[in-house]
This record gives C-alpha cells, structure tokens and sequence, in this order.
C-alpha cells in the first residue's frame, strides 16, 4: 500500500507540474494591454492595429488600447517598446520603417532584432508612382521620356527624409536612369498638396492615400511599386511590367519587448492567425487598401532579418545617410 501510495503521489506531482504552464498562460492578460503606434491615428498603421487589438479584446476578454507615439520617423515609439517590461502588456506595432530601415536612416537606441520577440505579420501594401495631372505623361514609360528630356529640372516629394515614400521614389529614379531633385515634406498632407498644385511632379504614396485623388482626376497613377497588381488600384500596372525593379512594398505587425514569455507570443500569434479563417475581418483588411499576410513568430523574425539585409544594400546604393 505505502508503495502504491507513492506512486500515486509521484503521478498527481507530475500532473501537476504539466499543468502549471498552462495555468501561468491563462492569467494573461489580466489587465489592459497596450499597443504602440508609431503614427498619428486615422493612418493605415493606426486603423490595422485598432482592428487587431479589437478582435483581441474580443477573443481574450480584456482591454486592449492603441496609444499613438509620434516622432523621428516612429523610431520614438520603438525606443519606448524595447525598453518596457517584457510582460506583454505594452507591445508594438511596427512597420518596415523602424524594423528595417531606421538603423541605416536615423540614429537609434534600440537594435530592431535583438531587443524585440516578433509575433505576427498583419498586412502588406507596395506604393504608387504617381504624378500630377499637368504633367504630359500618362504611363510610366512616358514619364520616363519626359523627365529624360528635363534632366535635373524635375522634382518629386516625400513624408520626409528617409521615409518609405523617399526611399520608393528614389529607388525608381535610380532604376530607370533619372535625375531628379528630392523636395522633402513634414508628412505626407502637405506633399499631395504640392503635387496637386504642381509644384512637384512626382510622388509614391500609398494606393489607398492616392485612391481618391485618381477618382478625383486630380492625380494620375503610372505604377506600383510591387511584382503584382493591387485591388485597391485594379488598372494600375506594376513596375515590373516596365522594367526590372526592386520592389518597394511596406508591411505592419506586432512585436513586443524581447524576453516576453514564449507563452504570450505564441497566444498572441494563433489569435491573430485564427482571422485568416475569418472572412469579415479579412474583408475589412481589403477595404483599407492592404493585402493580408498573418505570419508565425519565427517567419516573421526571418522576414525582418532578410528585410533588413535589403535595405543595408539598397540605402547605402542610393547614397542616403543617417539623420543626426
């Protein structure tokens, strides 16, 4: 019997010890969860991360908030996220941006794949070479022709220095042999203004920023920035159709603080890749101009390290260098 009973013992401490990883899973969240936004609200940054923090609140019956951190070009917001606690309750949803192009653009304090655990990929979306409705162009290999014959009279404009809609239409320039003068903006607002007044000829926003300017025939879209054509801007071509391109395309997802318990990113994860089997939410991504691509924690951590390899090579092609 004594025997039987430490058997009996040894069997329920082993229960219980299998156990208690998922009772310490299942405490979390037990408060509000915080998610970082290193744009203003109303961007494509800020609307798909209060979609996925509603569908969490929903699914793990907690609060989730966005909170929007703004500055030096969202490598603010990274720096306030690596430095939290690692106890899943302040993540952040980066973009391509400070993931891996803000260690060769600006000077940070953080290191994108060292002090972040990576949970899943949202979205992705390429960029439009787009020019205004004065210009004597309406393709691409017109627009080409023209800034030819106006070398060094030419210029396009960006969100500024450095950011993705530079880096996109530099990238072209630099591709189909153009040169061209680069007028940077304090965001993207004051750029399609220029443009549409014509006192810049060229832009690369993003489809669904350029979308009701080409409805409104104030714009004129000539390309995206991608191998593939995009729903938002089902007529417009990609530049691949052109010319041999390296894509330019941005993607959005959420990492947290490295050290952030195993058990919390891959909960995280499956939730927000349980809405690849959810044709609602799938249906609003498509409304806002974004293409879906929910990633496991290990394809996204791959993801930012070869992205990161391509914009070492393709920043220091262009000559660009880090902001003081």
């Amino acid at each position: 019997m004594a025997s039987s009973g430490k058997c009996f013992l040894g069997a329920a401490l082993a229960l219980m010890s299998a156990a208690m990883p998922c009772a310490a899973q299942g405490t979390w969240p037990e408060r509000t969860v915080t998610f970082v936004v290193p744009f203003a609200a109303g961007g494509i940054s800020d609307v798909l991360a209060r979609m996925v923090a509603e569908r969490l609140q929903t699914r793990l019956k907690q609060n989730f908030i966005v909170e929007n951190a703004l500055g030096a070009a969202g490598t603010i917001a990274a720096t306030r996220v690596a430095r939290a606690d690692p106890d899943g309750y302040t993540l952040f949803c980066a973009s391509v941006a400070q993931m891996t192009i803000a260690p060769f653009t600006h000077k940070i304090s953080y290191d994108p794949i060292k002090d972040f655990a990576p949970i899943s990929l949202f979205a992705t979306s390429p960029f439009v070479i787009s020019v205004g409705e004065t210009i004597p162009a309406k393709t691409l290999p017109e627009f080409i022709a023209y800034v030819k014959s106006k070398p060094g009279q030419v210029s396009y404009g960006s969100a500024g220095a450095g950011s993705l809609t530079h880096l996109a239409a530099a990238m072209f320039a630099k591709t189909a042999g153009l040169t061209m003068n680069h007028v940077p903006y304090k965001g993207i607002a004051p750029a399609f203004q220029d443009l549409v007044a014509g006192h810049i000829a060229m832009m690369s926003p993003s489809p669904v920023e350029l979308k009701p300017f080409v409805e409104k025939g104030t714009l004129k879209a000539l390309a995206l920035t991608d191998v593939k054509r995009t729903k938002v801007l089902p007529d417009v071509p990609a530049i691949t159709e052109f010319m041999k391109a390296e894509p330019v395309v941005t993607w959005n997802g959420l990492v947290a603080p490295a050290k952030t318990p195993v058990a919390i990113i891959e909960l995280l994860s499956r939730e927000i890749r349980a809405a690849e089997q959810d044709p609602a939410f799938l249906e609003r991504f498509a409304a806002i101009g974004v293409d879906p691509v929910l990633h496991m924690p290990q394809d996204f951590a791959k993801l930012i390290a070869e992205e990161t390899e391509r914009w070492r090579t393709i920043i220091h092609d262009l000559g660009l260098k880090a902001a003081q």
